[in-house]
């Protein structure tokens, strides 16, 4: 397997074709959202390449693998269920999981293993959180927006019950490409 090819996104660095690669994550490219906070995704997506449209995606086929960093009050994304498993590992900091209707709070280490149907989201609490999530993917993969008022009491639902993100997400800003807040999150966690 040949060494990946990179380029400079605009939030940093992405592959620019198949193959292996080592990338830091204060180097990697990231994407902001004003309601969902940032993501590293280490692959190159529609949203980290929104500003350079001269890129092609490359994605990783088998595995969504991502960082998140949670900001105080604001979800992850909007409670949903998967039809293939994800897991999630606490990195630094805290947060609320609502899992199944029901509200854990999570610390640095905590893992959570959610397989498929699991009905999740996350939440930030009083100080920022970094969040290393990943999930399985297949080409018959798909996403359920239940209603949920666990959810909802934390500004994590989406409006209806939907099949679609596209419809789920409507309300909220696009993923653009932007770095966390310099406050030395999330590459000074060790």
């Amino acid at each position: 397997m040949p060494e990946a090819s990179a380029a400079e996104a605009a939030s940093g660095v992405v592959p620019a074709s198949d193959g292996w690669f080592v990338v830091n994550a204060a180097d990697a490219a990231w994407v902001a959202n004003a309601d969902f906070g940032w993501r590293c995704s280490f692959e190159a997506n529609g949203p980290a390449l929104r500003a350079n449209p001269e890129l092609e995606q490359v994605l990783f086929p088998q595995l969504g693998f991502r960082l998140h960093v949670l900001e105080p009050g604001k979800p992850s994304g909007l409670y949903h269920a998967e039809s293939e498993q994800e897991d999630f590992l606490v990195l630094a900091g805290e947060c609320l999981l609502v899992v199944e209707d029901e509200e854990r709070h999570l610390r640095a280490w905590d893992f959570v293993h959610c397989p498929p149907g699991t009905r999740h989201v996350f939440v930030g609490t009083d100080r920022a959180c970094v969040l290393l999530m990943t999930g399985a993917r297949s080409d018959e993969g798909t996403i359920r927006y239940p209603l949920s008022e666990a959810a909802a009491r934390q500004g994590a639902a989406a409006a209806v019950e939907t099949r679609s993100p596209h419809e789920a997400y409507a309300p909220h800003p696009h993923w653009q490409p932007g770095r966390p807040a310099p406050d030395g999150l999330p590459w000074e966690v060790a």
